[in-house]
């Protein structure tokens, strides 16, 4: 046998230091969650179960998105509204501008505005049923345009997305760059991305936005993974790499969902803490209506309950 003897790799090879500990100097990160409505009235009790059982780590928000064309869009409202009257939560209501006209998307403004929602997440939206996007021909083109009309119906404080590994549909990196500069220039005032696995991908997103004159906070997405098989399929039409690795922490579990939540909630937590040791220091989580998994990565990070009184 050739291979050294493990005394002989750790005389001669190299030295690894441990991420830095909780309690030196690294406090803990700011947080905020994305819930999506239900469809059907027997998956509302499971959002609020979702929602109750995260609101006593008092996230800086939480995010409620909005169906393709709109199609949740009741249900949306119903949920935000609902949030502003029966939580302490501060809510974020997504709003697209698919298959809608200007008057229709700035009366949807409007009702949030009034029933005291005051952030907004502004994106262009997807296709129902997928296919290719065309605008309205009375509605907002771009999620840049509807910012500049958001900000004309009242003064919400907008969040726009943002991809580490490009937009499907961009035609380059600096296309793409160029897009999330338009809807900051137009009034957002910070970008959440969409999730990423590789690290290093989303710190030279953050080296290029910045050299193209980018200075809004970019908040890094985060997707716990419990179930692998589902996210590669969702991944290749989103055009997020799912890196070999990932698939090797999950290969032979695919029937044991306990140690799946298990390896989701680590993976998590050692992305979130590599990035806070790079100087990120929020985070927006995809909770896929799941809260016992993001509330344990939270508390793997530090987070705890706000004390009552």
């Amino acid at each position: 046998m050739n291979d050294p003897s493990p005394l002989a790799r750790w005389l001669t090879g190299p030295r690894f230091a441990g991420m830095p500990a909780h309690g030196a100097g690294l406090p803990p990160p700011l947080l905020s969650f994305e819930f999506f409505p239900p469809r059907t009235e027997a998956l509302e009790t499971q959002l609020w179960a979702a929602i109750r059982r995260l609101e006593p780590l008092a996230p800086r928000f939480v995010s409620v998105t909005y169906g393709a064309g709109g199609t949740t869009q009741a249900r949306t409202h119903a949920t935000v509204a609902r949030i502003v009257t029966d939580t302490t939560l501060t809510p974020a209501a997504h709003l697209t501008c698919v298959g809608a006209s200007r008057a229709e998307v700035d009366d949807v403004a409007r009702q949030y505005w009034d029933a005291g929602i005051r952030h907004i997440v502004a994106l262009r939206g997807d296709v129902p049923g997928g296919g290719a996007y065309a605008p309205h021909p009375d509605g907002y083109a771009y999620a840049a345009d509807l910012v500049a009309g958001l900000k004309k119906v009242a003064d919400f404080e907008i969040s726009v997305a943002a991809y580490p590994e490009i937009h499907p549909t961009a035609s380059s990196p600096l296309a793409d760059l160029d897009n999330l500069k338009r809807k900051l220039d137009a009034g957002a005032t910070r970008a959440i991305t969409n999730y990423f696995f590789d690290n290093a991908t989303f710190l030279r997103f953050l080296d290029l936005a910045l050299a193209a004159g980018i200075t809004a906070p970019i908040v890094p997405g985060i997707m716990p993974v419990s179930n692998y098989s589902q996210m590669v399929k969702f991944s290749q039409t989103s055009g997020v790499r799912v890196p070999d690795w990932l698939g090797r922490y999950f290969d032979g579990v695919e029937d044991d969902m306990e140690t799946r939540r298990m390896i989701a909630a680590h993976v998590a937590a050692d992305q979130v803490r590599t990035l806070q040791a790079n100087g990120i220091d929020e985070f927006h989580f995809y909770t896929l209506n799941r809260p016992d998994l993001t509330y344990a990565i939270a508390h793997i990070l530090g987070v705890r309950p706000r004390r009552a009184g």
